[in-house]
């Protein structure tokens, strides 16, 4: 599978999933200030080998925001959640309290939380620095293909 993520010039990028064999899929990417949500799902679902939106995609699900609750993909949204709020905040906290703060995110959500090490924090981390550095210089309509 490949994820095409193009830079929009409004409000929206936009991820294109091109899967062998069927019709791609095309998904809007509101704007957040960092990455793509999707993209940071890519650092996450890749780096940890974790089955999150991404995979549940890569295993013929449509590309929905409406995908039915799943142990190992909820703990995938939460993980992508903490890693958000720590890129709008600087992206330099701890990975303790990263940590920390995924605990309390699954409590909040009645989620289990996925396995995760300091050093998982800090390999997403470091994952989502490169795309970022990359998405950076990716000029609006250009486009950033990334296999999955």
């Amino acid at each position: 599978m490949q994820l095409v993520f193009t830079k929009g010039s409004g409000k929206f990028d936009h991820l294109e999933v091109i899967r062998p064999g069927s019709r791609s899929e095309r998904v809007a990417c509101p704007k957040q200030g960092i990455i793509p949500h999707d993209m940071v799902h890519y650092a996450v679902e890749d780096t940890l080998h974790r089955r999150g939106f991404l995979g549940r995609i890569c295993d013929g699900e449509a590309a929905s925001l409406r995908m039915q609750g799943e142990a190992e993909s909820d703990g995938v949204e939460r993980l992508v959640e903490v890693f958000q709020a720590d890129a709008w905040s600087g992206g330099e906290s701890a990975p303790e309290d990263l940590l920390a703060l995924y605990g309390v995110t699954c409590d909040a959500r009645r989620c289990a939380p996925l396995a995760v090490s300091g050093e998982d924090i800090e390999a997403v981390r470091n994952r989502i620095l490169e795309l970022t550095s990359r998405w950076q210089a990716t000029p609006v309509g250009g486009s950033l293909a990334l296999p999955f």
